[in-house]
């Protein structure tokens, strides 16, 4: 009888040991997801919000300089200003737009460890990106050629802009600094980037014509911000402006 009661304990003991590290490594795998959805959603949040932060400055600005009531950015940074800060403002934009695309491409590879919350909410998110995508490469005639960067470009230069000792799950874009030192050391990844780097000269050469796919280049990134970040948690709703001629104009009056 004791050798019966010893052994359905130890059969128990072994259940109980399974079915517990089953649980834990179900908790570590569900942490580590968590941190997978939080480390690509606000990577991704960021640079779209920092992307049409510099297209909100650039689009407000032409509207300042035609007002006649102030300097925009590329007017003080690329034409009046000192040839650091003109380098600035082509690398620094330049930057912006690259990073996006490096963390529209890690979405789009890695889309099968996430789980936004809601069912729908992946899909949404790839018809936003794809969206965007279609307006950055868009060749209409009302367009312009500033930032204009054909699909599969937009996914060269995305794949570019992984860092290459990163991996699935876990992947990451490269910063600023390496940005500047690839563009002009390295003669393959400067040949991808060279377009975009002279782009700000095409924009202050023709921004009417640049204006219309920057407006709603900047009008999609908040929607994908808002999506996102539904709850404004880590962007204010305040700070969420969709550049709109008429606002601009208001907004300007009122200053006067």
């Amino acid at each position: 009888m004791v050798a019966v009661v010893s052994a359905v304990i130890a059969v128990l003991g072994a259940i109980f040991t399974a079915v517990s590290g089953y649980w834990w490594q179900s908790r570590l795998r569900s942490a580590e997801h968590l941190n997978y959805l939080s480390h690509y959603r606000d990577s991704l949040l960021w640079s779209a919000f920092d992307l049409q932060s510099r297209l909100w400055n650039i689009l407000y600005g032409w509207e300042v300089n035609r007002s006649g009531s102030g300097r925009g950015f590329i007017r003080a940074f690329l034409l009046e200003g000192s040839e650091p800060e003109a380098v600035y403002a082509r690398r620094s934009t330049a930057y912006l737009f690259a990073e996006y695309l490096g963390w529209a491409e890690i979405f789009r590879r890695d889309i099968k460890f996430l789980d936004l919350g809601r069912g729908d909410r992946n899909w949404q998110v790839m018809m936003i990106l794809s969206q965007i995508s279609r307006i950055i490469g868009s060749s209409n005639n009302t367009g312009g050629r500033s930032f204009r960067v054909f699909r599969v470009d937009q996914r060269a230069i995305g794949e570019l802009m992984i860092a290459p000792e990163s991996k699935p799950g876990e992947r990451w874009c490269i910063g600023y600094a390496e940005f500047c030192r690839r563009s002009t050391q390295d003669s393959e990844f400067g040949g991808w980037i060279e377009e975009l780097l002279g782009d700000l000269d095409l924009a202050a050469r023709e921004p009417e014509m640049a204006s219309e796919r920057l407006a709603e280049l900047q009008n999609q990134l908040i929607s994908l911000i808002d999506l996102l970040d539904p709850r404004a948690i880590r962007f204010p709703a305040a700070e969420r402006s969709r550049f709109t001629k008429g606002e601009i104009a208001r907004r300007l009056a009122d200053n006067r």
